[in-house]
């Protein structure tokens, strides 16, 4: 009796164990089949310990999940912000500002007591209005983000989203890829110091292999890169091993060699050769819309380059600045830290040079540097911006959790890795919807605060609209 009794124990035991194992093995197969979280495809099972913590209270999310490794607690409200609006969830919220009113620094926007009512989000600008192919551009796009650094479905989701929202998708100087190409949504081509996409084999410049690529129907601005801001100054190499064919074919370079990108340009080197190249650009391109981008360093530098513009009589299209606040998958701290200008700072010292040399209505302006919310665009327009890049917003609508492994290749949520698996974990149709919805309602947004304002379109937008609390001097 004692020993079949031991035995019924012992089965019931084992058995409890086994319907344990099916239900995690089952669950474990429903994770990597579903498509909507991509950290489940890639950790099936263990990843639910992050939704857990997160259901549990939100100061768990906060420290648990989304790391305590910003600088200021505002970004993880602004990342959050993006997932909401990306998967189509409400972004209300209870109890009033999460931010301090009485902090310094506070900003806001002055309202109206006679409130707008617009009849559309979709606001768009003309740029390059007086050239053979203008482009109707949304004021709000993916800035740039080079294939090779994003992985293909990153690339396809971006492309696709864009395609559906109407809006643009910035290649980033890694040039244009097959992935690029699939979806047939905008482009606005970047080409940097390598050159990638329109070189010869040396690494010079290549008229005949830009004129192929800038003629696409689907490259709608040709956008030269003098400097970026997460690392201005700085080139690049992308190391053999990781230059796949993919990579290779897309930027022109050979299979497993090591991939250069110099901190200067070799097509130019005074800026009124530089505004002779981007003519030369302009022409071989069909007559689109071009321009470049830079983040502000020394200041006599972007002075001569207006001064060329006097010169000359030649000016782009549109320039973009570029923050040092930008970030990217690899780039040394002290450059991240502390060289380029941030992006107020730059923006306003491009638009005021422009307005006083009377240029400011032939010319565009663009900029990026942490621009997510609806605030931050309506920011930086009244600076000066015509419109704004955002590449960490649409990381973070692809399902970027800002695990900082972009440079090792184990991005646990497939957006910053060439690796098939875990790329793989990145469903293209569900990103590429998330990418729309987080396009559309910060527009949506901004419409709102643009009727509060009392206005009918960003561009009204005036720096006496934005006010900021500064330290007292007395």
């Amino acid at each position: 009796m004692m020993l079949a009794a031991f035995s019924w124990v012992a089965f019931d035991r084992g058995g409890v164990l086994a319907l344990v194992f099916l239900g995690l093995t089952l669950l474990g197969v429903r994770d990597t089949r579903q498509s909507r979280h991509s950290v489940l495809r890639n950790y099936p099972v263990i990843g639910h310990l992050r939704f857990l913590l997160e259901y549990i209270r939100p100061e768990m999310r906060q420290y648990f999940i989304e790391g305590d490794n910003e600088a200021a607690p505002f970004s993880r409200q602004q990342r959050s912000l993006v997932y909401q609006r990306a998967k189509g969830e409400p972004d209300k919220r209870p109890f009033g500002t999460q931010i301090d009113v009485q902090a310094i620094g506070y900003e806001w926007i002055n309202h109206s007591m006679h409130p707008t009512t617009l009849p559309s989000h979709d606001f768009r600008i003309t740029v390059g209005a007086d050239r053979a192919q203008p482009y109707s551009a949304s004021i709000f796009n993916i800035s740039a983000m080079s294939f090779g650094a994003l992985s293909a479905n990153a690339v396809l989701a971006l492309n696709e989203g864009a395609r559906r929202g109407g809006f643009a998708h910035d290649t980033g100087e890694g040039s244009i890829s097959r992935h690029h190409r699939v979806h047939g949504g905008d482009l606005i081509w970047e080409i940097g110091s390598g050159y990638f996409g329109c070189r010869e084999a040396d690494g010079s410049f290549s008229e005949a292999r830009f004129a192929e690529n800038a003629r696409l129907p689907q490259v709608k601005m040709v956008e030269l890169k003098l400097s970026q801001g997460a690392k201005p100054g700085h080139g690049g190499v992308l190391p053999g091993p990781k230059v796949t064919p993919e990579i290779a074919e897309a930027r022109g370079v050979p299979v497993g060699v090591d991939c250069v990108s110099p901190a200067s340009h070799s097509a130019f080197s005074t800026p009124i050769e530089l505004l002779r190249f981007i003519e030369r650009l302009r022409e071989l391109s069909g007559g689109k819309p071009t321009g470049f981008k830079l983040c502000i360093g020394h200041p006599w530098e972007w002075f001569a380059i207006a001064k060329a513009m006097l010169e000359t009589g030649i000016v782009p299209d549109f320039i973009v600045v570029d923050g040092a606040e930008g970030g990217t998958g690899a780039a040394p701290l002290e450059f991240t830290d502390h060289v380029g200008a941030p992006l107020q700072e730059g923006l306003l010292l491009v638009h005021n040079t422009l307005v006083g040399l009377n240029l400011r209505e032939r010319v565009r302006i663009g900029c990026a540097g942490k621009v997510i919310s609806a605030f931050d665009i309506a920011r930086a327009m009244a600076l000066g911006a015509d419109w704004c890049n955002s590449a960490r917003g649409f990381m973070f609508a692809l399902g970027c959790i800002q695990a900082h492994s972009c440079h090792t290749g184990n991005c646990p949520t497939g957006v910053t890795t060439q690796d098939p698996l875990r790329q793989r974990a990145l469903d293209v149709p569900t990103k590429s919807q998330r990418v729309f919805n987080y396009h559309q309602q910060t527009l949506h947004a901004l419409k709102e605060l643009v009727q509060a304002a009392g206005l009918n379109h960003p561009n009204e937008i005036t720096a006496a609209h934005i006010v900021r609390r500064h330290p007292s001097r007395a």
